[in-house]
């Protein structure tokens, strides 16, 4: 039935956008007791077992990798003037000097946030959220299906689990993370692509755009170039992690080039996020001396939008508050408000709307005699 759908789509439509493209080679499962995706593994994965495990010289303790490290030392700088309070409530020790565990009625985030329902002052909240810190500090999650096969937990190097191992214990761990979540599932991912993508791409003559943001295998490109897929460029999400900005000239021609997506902050928003960044953007990008405005002006949105039109990219497509922003007239006066999705927040409220009018937006003479020269200027038709 879908593909009959699909059929009658390429009647109204030259084109379609697949949303996190990625989902046809993994998904990032979180199992139903967590709150947060840190106890996440992907779905399909390969698991490592024991015995791979130690092939890295990890001797295999699961006290200390699969269930959560608490420590006495760092309670103190997770839970300030609450960890008597925690100590008596959430956490009982064990029989090894300074180390605790979670009490069983609170050995999950489900059950610490159900503790919480209701309890939203300060002090709360950040209990709440150091308990769930707690429940995350692992350095392997089992398998959803295989209890003698582990992944890697996600971020771990940032936590006090991580730090609690030794140096060449850091080195074996980040050897085995670093094979896991980059080399070791490149074919066995691209062959779960290849057994959907195509049954999409071949259905009918409509060109294909993927979203293909966040952590990406090598076999993604391979994958999307084969099918010949646009990939989606954003210059402040490169593909290679050695650029902190993507070049609009190197994007490849088969590529559909943006600014932001309904997913990030607008080109407005991301220039008052980090000052230290757009910083650099405004020296190394836009080749401006001094320091940078504290605000993105219409003439500096300009410019950006202008290199985004000249890119190599066979498609450039903004969003309508990237093409406001070059006009201080017609723009949004706030720039917080332009913001359509938080993806960071499950409850967040997908409510903008445009603050123009149709019937404003058509009598901008302003504003659409630029974006009308900006597109004769680069050829974009």
């Amino acid at each position: 039935w879908w593909m009959k759908r699909f059929s009658k789509m390429a009647e109204y439509f030259d084109a379609y956008r697949i949303d996190h493209i990625l989902g046809f080679f993994r998904i990032w499962e979180i199992p139903m007791h967590a709150v947060h995706g840190l106890l996440g593994q992907f779905v399909p994965a390969l698991g490592v077992t024991r015995e791979e495990i130690e092939s890295y010289g990890l001797a295999f303790r699961e006290d200390l990798f699969l269930k959560p490290y608490i420590h006495e030392y760092f309670l103190e700088q997770m839970f300030g003037p609450h960890t008597d309070y925690v100590k008596q409530t959430f956490i009982e020790p064990t029989d090894v000097w300074e180390i605790y565990r979670m009490r069983p009625e609170f050995d999950t985030q489900r059950k610490v946030e159900a503790y919480f329902v209701g309890k939203t002052d300060a002090d709360s909240i950040w209990i709440r959220d150091g308990l769930y810190a707690l429940i995350s500090n692992v350095l392997f999650v089992p398998d959803r299906t295989d209890p003698y096969k582990y992944h890697p937990r996600i971020a771990v190097q940032h936590d006090y689990v991580y730090r609690a191992l030794n140096d060449w214990e850091k080195e074996a761990f980040n050897r085995l993370y670093d094979q896991y979540y980059y080399h070791r599932h490149n074919d066995f991912w691209g062959q779960q692509a290849m057994k959907k993508l195509p049954q999409l791409t071949q259905s009918t003559r409509m060109l294909v755009c993927g979203e293909d943001l966040g952590m990406i295998p090598d076999c993604v490109a391979w994958v999307m170039n084969e099918l010949r897929i646009l990939s989606l460029e954003i210059q402040r999400m490169p593909k290679d992690p050695t650029q902190e900005f993507g070049h609009p000239d190197w994007y490849p021609y088969r590529s559909v080039c943006t600014v932001s997506t309904h997913d990030m902050s607008t080109l407005r928003g991301w220039w008052e996020e980090d000052f230290q960044q757009t910083q650099r953007y405004y020296n190394s990008m836009l080749g401006h001396y001094g320091s940078a405005p504290s605000v993105a002006t219409p003439e500096l949105c300009e410019e950006v939008i202008r290199k985004h039109l000249e890119s190599n990219s066979i498609l450039c497509i903004l969003s309508l508050q990237d093409w406001m922003s070059i006009d201080g007239k017609w723009r949004n006066p706030n720039a917080g408000e332009e913001r359509i999705n938080v993806p960071a927040n499950p409850r967040h409220y997908w409510r903008w709307r445009m603050h123009l009018t149709l019937e404003q937006l058509m009598k901008a003479e302003s504003l659409n005699e630029k974006i009308r020269g900006l597109i004769g200027q680069t050829g974009r038709f």
